[in-house]
């Protein structure tokens, strides 16, 4: 299975006020695990950068002056993301502002029936939890010592390691499930299967102590000379 794990920087917090997408790293994983085939971009947003936005990501409209338009590289990004779903934290922002820029270079939306959000998941499995990336990534030990400030792709590797971790961890599977028929095979392995009419029947085991086994237990316990436990008496 093919999943986009994507992350993206902005000038602010709302595409419908004038904010614009600056920035967007993707990372691919196939079957839970990352395959190194990544995509990159920064974009001229056609506008100043808030001095609160540039503290949070350090992109400066002086770095990003040459960089190409969105709607320069929109086929690529298109083409790199597939049809696969997209998984990111907060996923309803960088939906939010993908689309904008899709809409702004004249092409259809992403389909929201596509978006995993990891703060969501984060919040069934740890309700009352912090659930921003940094304090994930220490809970499940992730080292961040290299991130310094925001970066899309930086921020997508994290949260693929998250997403893995999240999802059962690297060893889910053992490694049966590389393959659509490993997949399936596993399923199978793990399943509870009815008994068929092949297969011996087994009458259960005792696991009870029988009345010898109480009478030796008793007589080896009178046995003892000052047990331990008869001191808090």
């Amino acid at each position: 299975m093919r999943e986009i794990i994507f992350d993206t920087e902005t000038t602010g917090f709302d595409p419908k006020t004038g904010d614009r997408l600056v920035e967007i790293g993707c990372i691919e994983l196939v079957d839970r695990r990352e395959t190194g085939v990544t995509f990159h971009g920064y974009f001229n947003p056609e506008r100043d950068m808030p001095a609160a936005a540039e503290a949070v990501h350090g992109l400066s409209i002086q770095f990003l002056s040459d960089k190409p338009l969105f709607a320069t590289r929109v086929d690529e990004l298109m083409e790199f993301l597939g049809d696969a779903p997209l998984i990111a934290h907060n996923a309803v922002f960088d939906f939010g502002f993908v689309n904008a820029e899709l809409a702004r270079a004249g092409r259809p939306a992403l389909d929201m029936g596509r978006m995993c959000c990891t703060v969501q998941m984060a919040r069934k499995l740890h309700p009352g939890a912090k659930h921003s990336l940094d304090a994930l990534c220490t809970r499940y030990g992730i080292d961040r010592s290299h991130r310094i400030k925001h970066g899309a792709l930086l921020d997508a590797e994290l949260l693929a390691h998250l997403y893995i971790e999240m999802t059962g961890g690297r060893q889910i599977g053992l490694g049966l499930a590389s393959s659509a028929a490993g997949s399936a095979s596993l399923a199978r392995a793990t399943s509870a299967a009815p008994r068929g009419h092949d297969r011996p029947f087994r009458e259960p085991r005792p696991h009870m102590a029988s009345a010898a086994d109480l009478a030796r237990h008793a007589e080896f316990v009178a046995g003892l000379n000052q047990p331990l436990w008869l001191d808090t008496v």
